[in-house]
């Protein structure tokens, strides 16, 4: 059978469990229609990149689907049909690659708080520690409020 990934978006004012619940509901109509969901994922709420049907969030969930194409047209029939589905996006893929998903990497990424070697940042600081004349706009108030000084 084809192997398939979908993204589904749903309203941003769900319940966690809620969302989850639609995964496990989109998941028995695969089932149901002769395939099976290899893996499914929550990605959570995330910002929308624009505004759909009044909403700049949305509950964002992935699925890893081994199904024959009929189950995939009835399940994003019914996901058309949802009231708390936004939108659904699937992609027939070749192979499903292993672990989590890139959006889930990102995510264990930030929660370990890794950035990586980021050295000085390019500030650059004599030996007692002060940065320097910055120039630029700070110089410039300098010599103006100087100058207002002296008058």
């Amino acid at each position: 059978m084809p192997l398939y990934e979908h993204v589904l978006i749903a309203r941003q004012d769900l319940s966690n469990t809620q969302a989850e619940g639609l995964i496990e509901h989109f998941s028995t109509v695969l089932a149901d229609n002769g395939g099976k969901v290899v893996e499914n994922e929550y990605w959570g709420v995330r910002t929308l990149a624009y505004k759909i049907n009044k909403n700049r969030k949305g509950h964002y969930a992935f699925l890893r689907s081994d199904a024959p194409s009929a189950a995939v047209q009835e399940m994003e029939r019914l996901a058309r049909l949802h009231d708390d589905v936004m939108r659904v996006l699937t992609v027939r893929v070749d192979e499903h690659k292993e672990g989590p998903s890139i959006q889930m990497q990102k995510r264990d990424e930030r929660e370990r708080g890794d950035r990586g070697d980021r050295g000085d940042r390019g500030e650059r600081r004599d030996r007692d520690g002060d940065r320097g004349d910055r120039g630029g706009r700070d110089g410039e108030r300098r010599e103006r409020r100087d100058r207002d000084d002296r008058n």
